[in-house]
């Protein structure tokens, strides 16, 4: 196997459980643990894998989230992912090729600052459209 289809591996377990035990992917790909620990941080050094998260029922918190497709003014594009990059509210953000330019997970304290937040965030300069889906379950 390959360096590349190893990365693609380690990348796999990682999203399944990025808890998974070095040690467990080292005998899963038949490398040793340091093998494992160096391709993970060259990963990790060259942005391939941006970070690690928990998956949440936020409901159990008493939290609301949402995932909202925007639509931006494509010159405009840039300057909002930056600003979106920096809003606290938001846990993940992705350029798409589907109904939306940006697809964001939003997560509130409450439906009514959700509301709120996407009220704000339809006032951007370049912002078009703002398409929010609120989260009723979290099925994986």
């Amino acid at each position: 196997m390959n360096k590349k289809n190893k990365d693609i591996k380690i990348v796999i377990e990682l999203i399944k459980n990025g808890r998974v035990k070095k040690t467990e992917l080292a005998k899963m790909l038949n490398v040793t643990e340091t093998a494992i620990r160096k391709r993970i941080e060259k990963m990790e050094k060259n942005k391939t894998i941006l970070g690690y998260k928990a998956i949440v029922d936020f409901k159990k918190l008493n939290l609301f989230s949402s995932l909202t497709g925007i639509d931006v003014e494509p010159e405009h594009l840039w300057r909002v992912v930056e600003i979106i990059r920096k809003m606290n509210n938001v846990s993940a953000a992705y350029l798409t090729s589907g109904d939306h330019v940006i697809i964001i997970e939003v997560i509130c304290d409450s439906v009514d600052s959700l509301i709120s937040f996407h009220e704000n965030l339809s006032k951007i300069e370049g912002v078009k459209r703002v398409c929010p889906s609120m989260v009723l379950e979290v099925v994986k």
